[in-house]
């Protein structure tokens, strides 16, 4: 691999950005993609380049035909995010289980007596309110954000910030009653229909879950849910709670 692209790769790492190394099979040459746009020995043109930014999208390595020739394109992606928002129970149920599936987990609550290490041990805990801390974390199409605590002044910041970014799951607890008066809350603050599509509340699969770590269940599922939909729709699959009603 030539110095300069490596280089550029161990940087691109070092600062968790999203990054794919095309390499020509036969020639050994080599590309490597980051923010948008390539630079190597191998010239690539705007269809290889849309299939390694796709690549990184799918976070899947793969191998396109492309010119004649065979490119190996190879990604390199930070581990995917959750931001949860409220150290509640069903946050010390939810956080194991992401952490397990491959999450980076940071857990965010102005309520020191809820947030600590004691009842979170290591996980990355911050006491900012959440506007602020998503605002330093910068969320962006590998987070995923979770509101746990049914405070308004606590759950509302977060969407808001959450909503602004481009975060590819939102989740808010609370009952469909509840969600609705959160929407109305929403537009005061300029967001209509088509951004609340975004937001998945109720959180969770509808799998009658009950128990905290049962709703936490349901809840990494739906997002599981949502990260391969597009796979999944590839796939001719359909989500299992659309059969779910069919047979209902």
């Amino acid at each position: 691999m030539d110095r300069i692209i490596l280089k550029a790769l161990q940087e691109a790492r070092a600062g968790k950005r999203p990054t794919a190394l095309a390499t020509d099979l036969k020639s050994g040459e080599q590309a490597l993609i980051a923010r948008g746009s390539a630079s190597g020995s191998l010239a690539l043109d705007k269809i290889a380049l849309e299939a390694a930014l796709e690549a990184i999208r799918d976070d899947r390595s793969s191998t396109i035909d492309w010119q004649g020739r065979r490119i190996f394109i190879q990604v390199f992606n930070p581990p995917l995010r959750m931001m949860v928002v409220g150290a509640v129970h069903i946050a010390q149920a939810l956080v194991p289980m992401a952490s397990l599936a491959g999450y980076a987990v940071t857990v965010i609550d102005p309520r020191r007596a809820f947030a600590t290490d004691l009842r979170f041990p290591g996980v990355e805990l911050t006491h900012a309110w959440p506007d602020d801390a998503l605002a330093l974390l910068h969320p962006d199409r590998r987070t995923a954000v979770v509101t746990l605590t049914h405070d308004p002044k606590i759950d509302d910041p977060a969407l808001v910030a959450a909503l602004r970014a481009e975060c590819f799951y939102i989740g808010a607890l609370g009952s469909t009653r509840t969600h609705a008066k959160r929407l109305e809350r929403l537009r005061e603050h300029g967001f209509r229909d088509a951004d609340f599509a975004r937001i998945h509340g109720p959180i969770g699969l509808a799998i009658g879950a009950k128990s905290p770590a049962e709703i936490a269940v349901s809840i990494l599922a739906q997002i599981t849910e949502v990260l391969h939909a597009k796979e999944i729709a590839a796939k001719g699959k359909r989500p299992a709670q659309e059969k779910a009603k069919e047979k209902a």
